[in-house]
């Protein structure tokens, strides 16, 4: 049946009325129940057996059967299929033994309403914005309390806009058009510190692009075990280096600004013209406070608290932008869902006129392509929707989404049907082993 559904939702919680209620907010679309199937009793139709009984008590006994009908939470689900797989979908689930128990109960309507149908009458209609406000209005207000109340604000209005079409991919390039070098491997550091945890994912990306991965840890460094001046590249990894308790990569970048050996290494490493260098979420927030290291990178801003005040762990969508990251090479106009997981993500930078200069690579969007501060869209309210910079030679870029966490398209919980194994993102790990060749 798994290949059938577009949807799945279970009773348990509220009964049938909450699942559809819930599938047609997620969806954004409206819902048309009938209920004939499932609120029926062979005695109640037998209008003989009635017909000395008033209308108005028959008429309590058939909305006694609807309410049951929308209301129960015994074991139960709610599956969409397309009108085209309907009749598959049946005789898989009588195949199952289920056949009693399964009924077509309804379709997705084109009037945007939550509508129940009884004997061909609508006994029910609201908006389904009308019903997505009410049920998000405790969720409102506890976070108008607890978090940053224009965010809640922004995220509860959200809801009015019906025409948002939501997450979508717009691609001005092919994911796998970028020939890869071969022969030997690259080696690429995978830069790693105390509590960071997005090490292996981003070895994995730059493994299946063409490189040998080292996995090199702040302490090899320190120690003399690892110098930098055997990679091609530097990738900074996320996570939570040192808890976040030191603010925002400051604690990781202090461990090589404050030790005078390895801040050469590190200047001598950017300086280098075959060099590149990527910093993802803690590793951006390290590499934007080494910024004084990087050539090209005076104008990059520093990455504070989320303006919503909570951690944010979602899939977001960014916009590539026209810029010399050699990552982003081909990319310029594409609008690709990203994973993002950081409580410090908001670019501050050091005066207002330093984000028109500063080489910007990639920013967040609203369902209509266009840079948005508006929270959830722009999940930590940077300015102008920038949540990803590169280097005025394009080698060292830094972003806080995580495209590493969602180089294959199985990762993704949202992708266009047809995608192959690679996702779009894997594209900038092949555009640094293109770069490197």
């Amino acid at each position: 049946l798994n290949p059938l559904l577009l949807a799945y939702h279970d009773r348990s919680d509220g009964g049938l009325f909450a699942a559809a209620c819930e599938m047609a907010f997620a969806g954004r679309c409206g819902v048309t129940l009938n209920l004939d199937a499932i609120a029926f009793d062979a005695a109640a139709d037998d209008v003989d057996a009635f017909k000395r009984n008033s209308d108005e008590q028959l008429a309590g006994r058939m909305k006694d059967l609807a309410l049951g009908a929308l209301f129960s939470e015994e074991l139960g689900a709610l599956l969409q299929v397309r009108a085209a797989d309907r009749d598959k979908a049946m005789a898989l689930l009588r195949g199952a033994g289920l056949g009693d128990h399964s009924h077509v109960i309804g379709s997705v309507n084109a009037s945007d309403e939550i509508r129940l149908v009884r004997n061909a009458r609508a006994v029910y209609a609201k908006p389904r914005v009308e019903l997505q406000r009410a049920w998000s209005e405790t969720t409102w207000r506890m976070q108008s309390l607890r978090d940053n109340p224009e965010s809640a604000q922004q995220e509860y209005d959200r809801i009015l806009d019906v025409k948002d079409p939501g997450l979508s991919v717009s691609l001005s390039f092919s994911p796998s058009s970028v020939l890869i070098g071969k022969g030997a491997r690259p080696r690429v550091a995978i830069l790693r510190e105390q509590g960071v945890n997005g090490q292996v994912e981003m070895a994995a990306a730059f493994d299946r692009a063409g490189f040998t991965a080292v996995d090199v840890h702040m302490s090899d460094l320190i120690a003399g075990r690892v110098r930098l001046d055997g990679f091609k590249g530097l990738a900074a990894c996320g996570g939570f280096s040192y808890g976040d308790v030191l603010g925002a990569g400051r604690g990781w970048a202090t461990s090589i600004l404050e030790r005078p050996d390895l801040r050469e290494q590190f200047a001598r490493f950017f300086e280098r013209s075959d060099s590149f260098s990527l910093g993802v979420c803690n590793g951006c927030q390290m590499l934007a406070q080494l910024k004084g290291l990087v050539p090209g990178a005076e104008h990059w801003p520093r990455f504070l608290r989320n303006r919503s005040e909570q951690y944010e762990a979602r899939l977001a969508q960014v916009e590539v932008q026209d810029s010399p990251s050699i990552l982003f090479a081909g990319m310029a106009g594409s609008r690709i869902p990203v994973v993002v997981a950081h409580g410090e993500g908001q670019a501050r930078f050091d005066a207002p006129e330093h984000a028109g200069l500063a080489q910007v690579a990639l920013r967040f969007v609203d369902g209509h392509g266009q840079p948005t501060e508006a929270y959830p869209a722009n999940p930590n309210g940077s300015p102008a929707g920038i949540t990803g910079l590169t280097s005025r030679d394009g080698r060292a870029t830094l972003m806080m989404p995580h495209p590493e966490r969602v180089f294959r398209s199985l990762q993704m919980s949202w992708h266009p049907a047809g995608w192959g194994e690679d996702s779009p993102w894997m594209r900038i790990f092949r555009n640094a082993r293109a770069w490197v060749a």
